[in-house]
């Protein structure tokens, strides 16, 4: 393993870098108070990474067993308690627990215990997941009813294969 080619070639650094600060309201938020905050979409890291925080209510929800073709996802578990998949079996996650899955690798994840929860999810290379969650956002409230051809091409737009 080695570093990877420079991309910048200048000498001094430049004045480049953002800042997102706590107080700016998520972008998503579920009619079950749940929400979807984009901290750093593909568009904005030039495709790198996308990196978001989905905080989930009380309330049981989160992703049945899934792959992704054209990405990674990692998870990072920030508070609460959720289960995680690897397609052998959920175990419990607590904050500070970890999970990468390569393109290809079944997961999922769910809070079940009855608390709110909340995790970043890092998608490598950044694909535009915005239009996926804005997507189960019109689902969830009720302003979209895809019929079931409609969602499965929604979910093959959208690399998300459920095994």
């Amino acid at each position: 393993m080695s570093y990877p080619p420079p991309v910048y070639r200048g000498d001094g650094g430049e004045v480049r870098a953002w800042f997102r600060h706590v107080d700016t309201p998520a972008e998503l938020v579920r009619p079950d108070g749940g929400a979807a905050a984009f901290l750093a979409t593909g568009a904005q890291t030039e495709g790198r990474f996308g990196l978001y925080r989905w905080d989930m209510s009380a309330e049981p929800g989160g992703a049945q067993p899934h792959f992704h073709r054209t990405f990674s996802e990692s998870f990072f578990v920030l508070a609460g308690s959720v289960e995680l998949t690897d397609g052998t079996g959920w175990r419990p996650a607590e904050p500070g627990e970890f999970a990468y899955v390569p393109e290809g690798g079944i997961h999922g994840f769910r809070n079940v215990s009855g608390e709110p929860a909340s995790l970043l999810i890092l998608f490598a290379p950044g694909a535009p997941r915005e239009a996926y969650f804005e997507g189960l956002l019109a689902m969830a409230e009720g302003r979209w009813e895809p019929t079931h051809d409609e969602l499965n091409a929604f979910l093959e737009e959208h690399d998300n294969i459920y095994v």
